[in-house]
């Protein structure tokens, strides 16, 4: 008879673990090795009474129906826990303690031949005690030899009653050499038998197995933390190594749970520790390190938890519209500064900014403790205070930030500074995160933090890795408490992608790239300013502050230019220094919003935003901080035709200023100076006077003053040489670097109510973008339309003749379609564009000395927006002057310049507000349910 006793946990009532077997074998593993789960169990009638769940079975009762109901009964009252907001491992742990219970005797209903040679062995997560409503439970059935045919029935018998219990159980069926087997084969198999206890069956099985997959006999600890290594590096690769995605995985993110697993798995295997505690007697962990796991992991698991009941099934990432129902479970409410989903985000944020930071710090020092055991000691000596050690800086002395405060921040200058420093000790990074605490006002305030951090925005080697080392290890948020404010601070939307703090930073990081050589051909405009700027390090405290106020209420630039002018005061910056800070910040959406708002061929919209910019200088400064934000807000905005915008926006404000803004043309001048300019081109193209004259006397003084000379030469010349044979659909590129331009489409038609309705359906069936429209009706009765579009791919046709071809053919099929509106395009909505927000705003408004209405329109982006606003032009004899088309995420903001049938601004009331009621009344019947 086998001497081991027998593990039987229905009647027993034994440990986890076998705690009790002697030292000079090896153990029964501990499963709460990352985990506070209960050190021992006593029965809980209320989730599980055994006794009366046995004496049923023993009755002959149908043993599916009685398990089933035992687990539902079980899982009630775990979720009413959860709802009560009790203990996380508590419920964790109870819930992994019934399915034991229930394994146990679904094993024992089974009829097992020689049952001294297999056992039930819970692996993985299930092996630590962690159970979530629907995780998977993951078990090995162990067997002594390997050939194993008379178990084939009772173990299928078994997992067939498992799956009818509707348990998700992940199984594997091995002996004790097939393990050893598996696990040099593979590593995740190594690791899930690391963490793996016995249910029911002889413990001498398990500790055998044990012995051969243990160790130096399998993975050993320097090939094992490599491979944890290499896999951590690779899952963080999936997630772009950022741990604020939008939409995170709890599990599998950057510092989700499966970053403390990662700790866990790799010090149990080198030190043989049980436990978070067994790993702070060894000195690996501090206490304080080993609080940070509990409360970030207790609240991963609550997250994780609320996840598994909202979805009925398993689920580990936080998609949009779970985020919102996590928050009302959470308690958390919207208020006047931010949403309860961002609050609750916000939360979730810093909870594994801190997880990885520890993460960061404990494979370092395993890095140093394991993989680097027997390098040989290189020292190079920096100063008083700092070392490197083998290409990692380190202090001199455990005292030294202690000592020496300042050394806080010199050492992030050291690091920007010396480019042969490829990182920081471990011991370094917990005396940093030790001694953070020393940053005060006092702190902030002395001459010598100060200059220490203008001269670490002066530094040219990798500046934003130190302000991202430094926002991680808990310096930058407390040096700029403002900062330390956002960080973590999401906003609610697919606009904004990244959170505010990580915003930022990309923003700094954007104007860096500008200066390296292969930001020539991307960002060709901004690569030769910043080069030029004066002072770089003013564009980077800009670019740190644009945002700083996010979160508060109120008007955000307005509030962080107040922050950005109190910074630089206490850096003592000269006054003109701080005042071009401050209104880099003030003005960092002035840009973008004129170029994408306004008419940058008006001579008035250039002298208007000349005006306000100043000089040349200062537009230097907002071209390159408005590039650098609208890449670092979502890089899919950024486009050609952005690109294009903004250029010609810097390249007529630089022409306005240095002529001198007294100077503008007025109107006439600037007619007659595009018509002789013109003329001359087309004349040298063949063109006759009165084949000019007969386009242009169709054409009103409008028409010249808002489109190009370059345009009307191409317009004048495509309507002379066009047969009349249907409409005139031509195509041309507007070139700049590789980086910018758009294609230009230009109709040339007989006018129609629905011709804007008809022509915006078509470019949508061809899956064009458009950006722009400009509506010209001449005196002959024919429009003179020029749509700006891009691919979805954000670039434009390009010289694709087939394309060509198929965009003129489909315009001109759907503009011969005797006035009638096509049919809706249907394109399939994402998932997450169907989550958000589904108001609806439309508001005309009517500006002195403007010769039209203004008309936005606000709502979800969709297709056929256009074609709908055109519907209602017609249906209300409106006519549209010009358009500008912008998408921000999830949402569209339209511009539309219209004026009444009589071509003035509309200004009557009850139009005003039909039209406003038409327009929302058509985009709801769009939108989906």
């Amino acid at each position: 008879m086998n001497p081991d006793p027998w593990i039987n946990p229905v009647t027993n009532q034994n440990n986890l673990a076998a705690k009790n077997l002697q030292k000079n074998d090896i153990e029964e593993p501990s499963t709460n090795l990352g985990n506070q789960t209960r050190s021992t169990y006593t029965t809980d009638t209320t989730l599980l009474d055994i006794a009366a769940l046995e004496n049923a079975l023993a009755t002959g009762n149908n043993p599916i129906q009685l398990f089933r109901e035992a687990i539902a009964h079980a899982s009630e009252k775990l979720d009413d826990r959860y709802k009560q907001n009790l203990n996380i491992n508590d419920i964790v742990a109870d819930r992994s303690w019934v399915i034991d219970k229930i394994l146990c005797l679904a094993w024992q209903s089974q009829d097992w031949p020689n049952p001294d040679d297999i056992s039930l062995i819970a692996v993985g997560g299930y092996g630590r005690s962690e159970l979530l409503p629907h995780s998977d439970i993951d078990i090995l059935i162990l067997t002594r030899k390997d050939r194993n045919k008379k178990y084939k029935t009772p173990i299928s018998s078994f997992l067939a009653l498992l799956w009818d219990l509707g348990l998700e159980v992940g199984q594997s069926v091995r002996s004790i050499k097939q393990s050893k087997q598996e696990s040099i084969k593979d590593i995740t198999v190594a690791t899930s038998l690391m963490e793996s206890r016995t249910l029911f069956g002889p413990p001498a099985l398990h500790r055998e197995m044990l012995k051969l997959t243990h160790g130096k006999r399998v993975w050993p600890s320097k090939k094992f933390l490599q491979a944890k290594w290499d896999e951590q590096i690779a899952r963080h690769k999936k997630y772009h190594d950022i741990d604020y995605a939008l939409e995170p995985n709890i599990k599998t993110s950057p510092g989700g749970l499966r970053d403390i697993q990662t700790i866990a798995w790799v010090a149990k295997r080198h030190y043989g520790a049980d436990s978070l505690s067994d790993l702070v007697e060894l000195g690996f962990l501090k206490e304080s390190e080993e609080a940070m796991i509990h409360k970030g992991q207790q609240f991963l698991w609550k997250l994780r938890y609320g996840l598994h009941i909202l979805e009925g099934r398993r689920e580990d990432r936080l998609l949009f519209d779970k985020q919102r129902e996590l928050a009302k479970l959470f308690g958390y409410e919207n208020d006047e500064k931010s949403l309860g989903v961002e609050k609750l985000m916000q939360k979730y944020y810093r909870a594994v900014a801190n997880l990885r930071e520890l993460n960061d710090v404990l494979l370092q020092h395993l890095d140093e403790a394991i993989l680097r055991a027997d390098e040989k000691e290189k020292i190079e000596p920096l100063n008083s205070r700092f070392q490197i050690n083998n290409g990692y800086i380190e202090v001199v002395s455990p005292t030294v930030f202690e000592r020496s405060p300042s050394a806080l921040l010199e050492i992030f200058v050291l690091m920007a500074q010396t480019p042969t420093i490829l990182g920081m000790r471990a011991s370094t990074i917990r005396s940093i995160r030790e001694n953070r605490r020393l940053i005060d006002d006092e702190y902030r305030n002395d001459i010598r933090n100060v200059a220490l951090f203008t001269e670490l925005l002066r530094s040219g080697h990798r500046l934003t890795l130190q302000l991202r080392r430094m926002a991680r290890y808990g310096i930058l948020g407390r040096y700029l408490p403002e900062f330390g404010q956002i960080m973590g601070q999401m906003q609610h939307d697919l606009f904004h992608i990244y959170t505010v703090d990580a915003h930022t930073l990309q923003v700094v990081e954007n104007m860096r790239r500008f200066l390296r050589p292969s930001a020539k051909k991307e960002f060709p405009v901004a690569a030769h300013i910043v080069k030029n700027l004066p002072k770089i390090e003013l564009l980077y405290i800009a670019g740190l502050y644009h945002d700083i106020a996010k979160g508060r209420g109120g008007d955000h630039s307005t509030l962080g230019m107040v922050d950005a002018e109190e910074f630089c005061a206490r850096h003592r910056m000269s006054s003109w220094d701080a005042k071009l800070v401050s209104w880099l910040v003030s003005k960092h959406l002035f840009m973008s919003m004129t170029a994408q708002r306004r008419d940058i061929d008006d001579p008035e919209v250039i002298k208007d935003f000349a005006s306000i910019v100043g000089d040349k200088l200062h537009l230097d400064y907002l071209y390159v901080m408005t590039v650098a934000d609208i890449r670092a807000t979502n890089p899919e905005l950024w486009n050609s035709w952005r690109a294009t915008l903004l250029r010609q926006l810097y390249l007529n404000t630089k022409r306005a200023l240095r002529l001198g803004l007294e100077n503008t043309k007025n109107r006439a001048d600037r007619i007659a100076d595009k018509k002789d300019t013109a003329l001359l081109k087309l004349k040298e193209r063949g063109l006759s006077s009165s084949d000019i004259e007969s386009v242009w006397r169709n054409a009103d003084d409008e028409y010249f003053v808002r489109e190009s000379s370059a345009n009307i030469i191409w317009h004048t010349e495509a309507i002379t040489r066009h047969d009349n044979t249907g409409p005139l659909v031509s195509i041309k590129e507007i070139t700049g670097s590789s980086a910018e331009g758009a294609t230009q489409v230009f109709i040339y038609t007989t006018n129609s109510d629905f011709l804007f309705a008809n022509s915006t359906a078509a470019f949508e069936r061809l899956k064009l973008n458009i950006y722009g429209a400009r509506i010209f009706t001449s005196a002959n009765g024919f429009c003179m339309d020029t749509y700006t579009v891009l691919e979805n791919s954000g670039r434009p046709v390009g010289n694709n003749s087939k394309r060509i071809i198929q965009i003129q053919e489909t315009l001109s099929e759907i503009l011969q379609a005797d006035n009638k509106l096509p049919p809706a395009v249907h394109f399939r909505k994402s998932r997450k564009e169907k989550y958000f927000s589904k108001h609806i705003e439309v508001t005309l408004l009517n500006t002195t000395n403007k010769s039209y209405s203004t008309l936005e329109v606000n709502c979800p982006d969709q297709p056929g927006i256009l074609a709908c606003v055109g519907k209602v032009f017609a249906d209300n004899s409106i006519n549209l002057k010009d358009a500008r088309i912008t998408t921000l995420g999830e949402r569209v903001e339209d511009l539309f310049f219209i004026t009444n049938k009589s071509g003035w601004p509309i200004v009557e009331t009850k139009l005003i507000k039909k039209l406003q009621l038409d327009i929302k009344t058509q985009l709801k019947q769009r939108l989906p349910a």
